[in-house]
C-alpha cells in the first residue's frame, strides 16, 4: 500500500486523521519517506505538539502518510515506498510532497489528513488529486517534533476532500478555531502565464463567485521567488546534509544533488532572508487594496506518470512557480479544486491571505466551490 508507510489501526471516536510521515507520532517510527532516516528511525516517544488536538478530540490515526523523499520535491513519487495513487486518474501524478496525505483523503481513507508545505507541499497535492489543502501562516502551528525542511518556511497544515474537511483540520490543529462569518468580495488576480486553460478556469471560477476582480502586477512576486529558492536550498542543506554524508545510499540520487546544491547557498541565507523579510513587508500592503489574492495553484494540469519530462527541474519549477510566494512571505494560501471549460481533469484556484486570516480563506474558499458547483 503506497498511501501509507505506516498503516495504523484507527482507534478512537474521532475523525479518521491521516498523517504524513514527517510528524511524530508517538509509538511509531517517523521516516521522512526516505531510507536513510528510516534505517535508524526508533518508535516516537512523543508526540508533536501540532498532534495535540487531535488528541483531546479522540481522533482515529489511520496512518503515517507516504511523501517525496524528504518532502524536497513536488511531483509526489518516492523511489523507497512507492507512489500513492492518484484517486481521479491512477495514470497521473499525485503531486507532493503530502502526496500520500491529498490520497488518502480523496480516496475516503481519512476525514482529514495533515500534511507539511514549505513551498507548496500541501497545496501541489490538493491540486493534483482533486482536493482542498490549507498552508497555514507561519509559526501558528508548533513545529516540534515535526522532520524539518526549511525552518523558516516549515508550516503544517490540513487537507481535506472539500472546504469542511479543510475547516476541521484547522479545529483539530488549533481547537476553537472557527470560520470568518462572511466572505471576502475584492481578489486581486495575480497575473501568471501558466497553462491557458488552468488561467481560463481561474478566470471562470472568480467569475462564478461574483468577486471584484483587480488585475495584480507580478513583478514583486518575481523578486520574492528568487529569494525563496535561495532560503529553499540553504535551509535544505542545513536540515538534512548530515544524511549525505553519513548514508548517502539512502538518498536517490535527484534528492542527494539538492542537498549538495544547497551547500552553495548555506552561505547566502541571511542576506536572502533578510530581503525576503523587506519585500514582504512592501508586498502585504496589497492587502489595504484588496482582501484576498488569486492566483492558480499550479501552471499547468497534473501530468501523466509517463510524460518525459518526470524527474527534471522543468516539471518541478512547473509545478511550483505559484506556491512559494506563501511561504516565503509566511503567508496563509488555500487551493480548491475548481473545473475546466469541458469537463475532465480539474484545476485548481489558489486563495492567498493576510496573516492569521485562515478563517476568511475557508469562509470564501467554501463560497468560490458552491459557486462553480452550479
Amino acid at each position: 500500500m503506497s498511501t501509507f508507510i505506516t498503516p495504523m489501526s484507527g482507534v478512537g471516536s474521532g475523525p479518521r486523521l491521516a498523517v504524513k510521515d514527517l510528524i511524530d507520532v508517538l509509538d511509531t517510527p517517523t521516516t521522512a519517506g526516505c531510507k536513510a532516516v528510516a534505517n535508524h528511525a526508533q518508535l516516537a516517544t512523543k508526540d508533536a505538539a501540532c498532534m495535540a488536538g487531535a488528541r483531546a478530540a479522540d481522533a482515529r490515526i489511520v496512518g503515517k502518510t507516504n511523501l517525496t523523499e524528504l518532502a524536497a520535491t513536488g511531483v509526489g513519487t518516492n523511489p523507497w515506498f512507492g507512489t500513492p495513487i492518484n484517486p481521479i486518474d491512477p495514470d497521473r501524478i499525485p503531486g507532493g510532497s503530502s502526496s500520500g496525505s491529498a490520497v488518502a483523503v480523496g480516496s475516503d481513507e481519512a476525514d482529514v489528513a495533515y500534511g507539511s508545505d514549505t513551498g507548496g507541499s500541501v497545496r501541489i497535492p490538493a491540486a493534483c488529486c482533486g482536493v482542498a489543502g490549507l498552508k497555514t501562516t507561519f509559526g501558528r502551528i508548533p513545529l516540534e517534533g515535526v522532520w524539518p525542511l526549511g525552518r523558516t518556511l516549515d508550516t503544517i497544515g490540513p487537507i481535506g476532500r472539500d472546504l469542511a474537511g479543510v475547516e476541521l483540520g484547522m479545529q483539530l490543529l488549533e481547537p476553537g478555531f472557527t470560520r470568518a462569518t462572511t466572505a471576502a468580495t475584492i481578489v486581486g488576480r495575480i497575473v501568471t502565464q501558466a497553462d491557458p486553460v488552468v488561467n481560463a478556469a481561474v478566470d471562470a471560477a472568480l467569475v462564478a463567485a461574483g468577486f471584484e476582480v483587480i488585475s495584480i502586477d507580478p513583478s514583486e512576486i518575481e523578486a520574492l521567488g528568487n529569494a525563496f529558492v535561495t532560503l529553499y536550498f540553504a535551509e535544505l542543506w542545513d536540515a538534512d546534509h548530515h544524511l549525505a554524508e553519513t548514508d548517502p545510499d539512502g538518498l536517490s540520487a535527484e534528492v542527494l544533488e539538492m542537498i549538495t546544491l544547497g551547500s552553495a547557498f548555506a552561505p547566502l541565507h541571511a542576506a536572502a532572508r533578510a530581503e525576503a523579510d523587506r519585500l514582504t513587508a512592501s508586498f502585504c500592503r496589497i492587502f489595504e487594496r484588496v482582501q484576498l489574492l488569486a492566483l492558480p495553484t499550479i501552471s499547468i494540469l497534473p501530468p501523466r506518470l509517463d510524460d518525459p519530462l518526470m524527474g527534471t527541474a522543468h516539471l518541478n519549477l512547473a509545478l511550483a512557480a505559484f506556491t512559494p510566494l506563501a511561504n516565503v512571505t509566511g503567508l496563509p494560501a488555500l487551493s480548491l479544486p475548481i473545473p475546466v471549460a469541458g469537463g475532465g481533469f480539474p484545476s485548481s484556484l489558489q486563495l492567498i491571505g493576510p496573516h492569521h486570516r485562515e478563517d476568511l480563506l475557508i469562509t470564501t474558499g467554501d463560497y468560490v466551490q458552491r459557486a462553480v458547483a452550479h
